[in-house]
């Protein structure tokens, strides 16, 4: 099944009660998944577990771990705290009903991108030891894509980092690419490049069931600046589009789980996705 997911709360949920009304919300939009997003740290109200741990709700769940991960740092202490941390998130993810936690790739600082990436890797294949260890195999990181040209989490960076376990799934967000590529991203050969390279390092089963973000992002000589609106970034110029990244979605018959990441309009923005893939559906 193919999901389309708003990542946290929308400005439209507006004072509505939550989590009890979140998955009435999201229908109404013709959604069918949600992304926690802990960016800031994991602070999830018991409240939110009981009504999650409880409940019969049809919507399928994603989470997002702090971005004060560091799984590339050169300090080795800091690697640590991060293997902490996404054991944490582990934990909360699975009371939540989570599968799957976002990681992101990490930065490179001062450091070569080779050694980088290395510490990146070395924490990562710490942190799925840890939770192999805590009773939390079914959970699946997935480390994303990164927007600034300085942060690790090029295409290939991400994908090599999945390749040491088969549970490993690349988040692949491609406002970060379009952003980090200025540009980069036009068209559904574009889209389809990409997504042969998946299946080329990791084999079809891990592209067919991908994590994917899904945002306009404006970009500047460093790659990202800010996420936008699907109006705000049309006007503006900047992508990338959906419409040939879901005709390529439809034409290989993915089932990608799709969060998206629009500045305050992400269940708007996403039920415009949503509606045009029914439309490629009936065609």
């Amino acid at each position: 099944m193919i999901v389309f997911a708003t990542s946290g709360k929308p400005d439209s949920f507006g004072k509505r009660k939550y989590p009890q009304e979140l998955p009435a919300y999201l229908a109404e939009f013709g959604l069918n998944g949600y992304e926690f997003s802990c960016g800031r740290g994991v602070n999830i109200s018991e409240e939110t577990y009981d009504f999650f741990e409880m409940s019969q709700t049809h919507v399928l769940r994603s989470f997002h771990t702090p971005y004060f991960i560091s799984i590339s740092s050169v300090e080795e202490a800091t690697r640590q705290k991060s293997v902490s941390y996404i054991l944490e998130a582990a934990i909360a993810a699975k009371r939540l009903g989570a599968e799957r936690i976002v990681v992101h790739s990490g930065s490179c600082a001062k450091l070569s991108r080779e050694t980088a990436f290395s510490y990146a890797l070395e924490t990562l294949k710490q942190a799925r030891a840890l939770l192999d260890e805590k009773g939390l195999r079914d959970i699946t990181i997935c480390p994303e894509t990164m927007g600034k040209i300085n942060q690790l989490g090029t295409l290939d960076e991400v994908l090599e980092l999945c390749k040491f376990d088969e549970r490993m799934l690349p988040c692949i967000d491609f406002g970060h690419l379009n952003a980090r590529t200025h540009g980069g991203i036009k068209t559904q050969a574009d889209y389809a490049e990409i997504f042969d390279k998946v299946a080329d390092k990791l084999g079809n089963e891990r592209l067919h069931n991908l994590h994917i973000h899904f945002s306009r992002i404006e970009y500047s000589a460093g790659g990202e600046k800010k996420h936008l609106t699907f109006a705000d970034g049309a006007e503006k110029g900047f992508g990338p589009e959906y419409e040939p990244f879901l005709e390529e979605i439809a034409r290989r018959n993915l089932e990608p789980f799709i969060v998206c990441e629009s500045d305050g309009t992400q269940a708007e923005d996403c039920s415009q996705m949503a509606r045009y893939y029914k439309t490629l559906q009936q065609v």
